[in-house]
């Protein structure tokens, strides 16, 4: 395992590579990520994986200083999957250049999370369009846990370089809840919250194929959701998964949820 610290290390590593799977990462590495590059490690000959915490996409300076962060846990992990290449640029390695055109999101596009976190996902995009240029993979793998993030780049992507973005599944618990590097700042108690909450978000998307008037039942769940766990919901609604839109039609559909325990926002999808 390579561990690359800068663009130089990367481009002298990097030379003459190709079919090179790339999993962009925050760190805190868990089982989701996991899944990721082992899938990237079977499609492709070469796998790297980044870990950068991207100050642009918080829109919350208290939630950009209490992002987890765990780095020996994160370079052993890799180490024991075999992956191929780390790379642990700094901030002057990817924002080295002023952009010329400024990333902004359709009017269409600024719903769910978009709404809630201004110039988050315009950060996000950046970051991931700055990565892809300098890495130039052919794969790039992302979970479907943030699926409007997955959405938002690989239209993005797709459109201005010839890398393909593989939408991998999300990867769960035995309780229903997602996996997320998030989960590591929820004390027993919340966790158990999340558990629970993610088992009824579940089972309100099962009962949905019966329900003619989706969107008065949605809202009644809100509500009872937000009083049974003392939670704060920002959305959960029912949007189709090609163009976002919200949606009557359980077919092609997830339902989605964003909320709060605590000061910690969950985001998933069914």
């Amino acid at each position: 395992m390579k561990i690359l610290l800068n663009k130089n290390d990367l481009n002298e590593a990097l030379y003459g590579v190709s079919n090179l799977g790339f999993v962009p990462t925050m760190g805190s590495l868990h089982e989701g990520h996991m899944s990721l590059i082992k899938k990237s490690m079977k499609e492709c000959k070469k796998t790297l994986v980044s870990i950068f915490i991207n100050p642009t996409q918080f829109n919350n300076k208290i939630d950009f200083k209490n992002y987890p962060k765990s780095h020996k846990r994160d370079l052993s992990i890799l180490k024991k999957l075999n992956v191929d290449f780390v790379f642990v640029p700094k901030n002057n390695d990817i924002y080295n250049y002023k952009r010329t055109k400024k990333i902004k999101l359709s009017k269409k596009d600024k719903i769910m999370c978009a709404k809630y976190r201004k110039g988050h996902f315009e950060g996000v995009i950046d970051v991931m369009d700055r990565l892809t240029k300098i890495i130039k993979p052919k794969k790039i793998f992302m979970g479907e846990k943030d699926f409007q993030q997955l959405y938002l780049v690989k239209n993005f992507i797709e459109k201005n370089y010839k890398s393909r973005i593989v939408p991998c599944k999300t990867i769960r618990d035995k309780n229903k809840l997602a996996l997320s590097s998030r989960n590591i700042l929820l004390n027993k108690n919340e966790l158990s919250i999340a558990r629970q909450l993610s088992k009824t978000v579940y089972s309100i998307k099962k009962k949905l194929n019966k329900i003619d008037d989706k969107k008065k039942f949605l809202l009644k769940n809100k509500k009872e959701i937000k009083k049974i766990y003392n939670t704060s919901i920002e959305y959960l609604e029912l949007r189709n998964i090609n163009n976002l839109q919200m949606t009557n039609n359980i077919k092609k559909s997830k339902l989605f949820i964003a909320y709060y325990l605590n000061k910690i926002r969950l985001i998933d999808n069914f």
